[in-house]
């Protein structure tokens, strides 16, 4: 399969331009292929809570002491990794329904699991109906949470995760334009960004709600002549409900759920010699957005049956990020935090959460990148730190204290 995948993009390019004539001759109808070769070379000082062998790095491991009282993850790495590496397909088409239509397929060798570091994997399949002034998308994409136009341009894969929502899903997107305003409603579902309930990490919490994850997005987009910039600025809301178990420990039915109220806002300005990018989120249940965050037991309505209720935990975030414009030397900073603000109800049970111990996180890290032609060479420092306590009945972690890890990126691209 991981084979497969490849070839049949491949063939996709020769197959697509000759249906596309057939309709209607067009040189512009087809596929066109694009993407980059990355390598990563980082060196961490610390051990660190990460995906696909250290690459997505988090933040970094609570301390572990051993009999003599020193802290076993008090110990550096180091790893070199291309996994990053990504074919992107690009299919237009005939118009159809009155709209502009195209097609947009992405894949890299980052696994679907650490266990299949190096696999193919899909990241990106929609199909776009675009009209005059609105536009439809079907497929996998970007959480709306994500926002495309604003997000960190930091080296590190990680995107600026945990501090910022890191997640695709299958969807369907519907937005409408009124001059700088637009308007975003997704139905959404999950896949490889999945949420944590009784059975691990699992799409079946969402499907077996039987609600999509709803998420409603204004924007606003602006530019100033005088001023030789552009800009936009932002809110959403998004609502997630899930159903943690269809049984109980003790054989019974149940139909128990827990729902997660988010709220974001963010803000992009650029001119002609830099950028100044931010962006805040309060929510409940975020960890399917590789963010702090979950829920836990925090009653049990049936001490026969063992059903349980839940609820949410609270998770506050935000970052903020100056870079330059330069064509062939571009510096930046990003820094961010997050906090764990407990949950609102006593907890007495289980809890299924990312960080239930970590009382808030913060990054900084500086970047230089250089580039030339097709080529580009990059290295960041990233310190992240990460306050790890004991949580209370409430969630909230209590005593803690900050253990930190600097990593040190380089990365080579090249662009085709």
């Amino acid at each position: 399969m991981k084979r497969t995948l490849p070839l049949l993009l491949i063939s996709a390019a020769l197959a697509l331009p000759a249906i596309g004539q057939t309709q209607k001759p067009s040189s512009s109808f087809g596929i066109s292929f694009s993407g980059y070769v990355k390598t990563d070379i980082f060196y961490d000082s610390r051990q660190t809570v990460d995906i696909r062998e250290g690459h997505f790095l988090l933040y970094p491991k609570g301390p572990l002491d051993d009999p003599d009282g020193r802290d076993i993850n008090r110990r550096a790495g180091l790893n070199i990794l291309s996994i990053q590496t990504r074919l992107i397909g690009r299919i237009t088409g005939p118009d159809a329904l009155g709209a502009k239509t195209s097609a947009y397929v992405e894949g890299e060798f980052f696994g679907v699991s650490d266990a299949d570091t190096n696999g193919f994997r899909l990241r990106h399949a929609y199909l776009k109906l675009n009209w005059t002034s609105s536009e439809l998308l079907i497929g996998q994409y970007w959480h709306p949470m994500f926002i495309v136009e604003d997000y960190p341009d930091v080296v590190s894969f990680n995107t600026g995760a945990p501090f910022q929502p890191f997640n695709r899903s299958p969807q369907i997107r519907y937005t409408r334009t009124f001059g700088g305003l637009s308007l975003t409603g997704t139905f959404l579902a999950q896949r490889d960004f999945a949420s944590i309930g009784p059975n691990g990490v699992s799409s079946s919490y969402l499907r077996n709600a039987a609600l999509p994850e709803l998420n409603f997005r204004l924007q606003y987009a602006w530019k100033s002549q005088a001023a030789g910039s552009e800009g936009l600025a932002g809110a959403a809301v998004d609502y997630l409900k899930l159903a943690p178990r269809l049984m109980t420990e003790t054989g019974y039915a149940t139909d128990e759920k827990v729902g997660g109220l988010t709220a974001m806002a963010y803000f992009k300005e650029r001119w002609p010699g830099w950028t100044f990018k931010a962006e805040g989120v309060y929510g409940q249940n975020l960890c399917h957005l590789t963010m702090l965050g979950g829920y836990a037991v925090d009653a049990i309505a049936d001490p026969i049956r063992k059903a349980w209720e839940y609820t949410p935990l609270d998770t506050m975030s935000f970052w903020a990020e100056a870079q330059t414009n330069g064509t062939r030397w571009q510096t930046g900073i990003f820094a961010g935090y997050s906090k764990n603000l407990g949950a609102r109800r006593e907890i007495v049970g289980a809890n299924f959460t990312r960080g239930f111990n970590i009382a808030q996180l913060f990054r900084v890290s500086p970047r230089l990148l250089y580039n030339v032609g097709k080529l580009r060479l990059a290295g960041e420092l990233e310190l992240t730190g990460a306050a790890y306590g004991t949580p209370d009945a409430f969630g909230k972690v209590r005593g803690a204290s900050y253990v930190t890890n600097a990593r040190l990126l380089l990365a080579a691209y090249y662009f085709f």
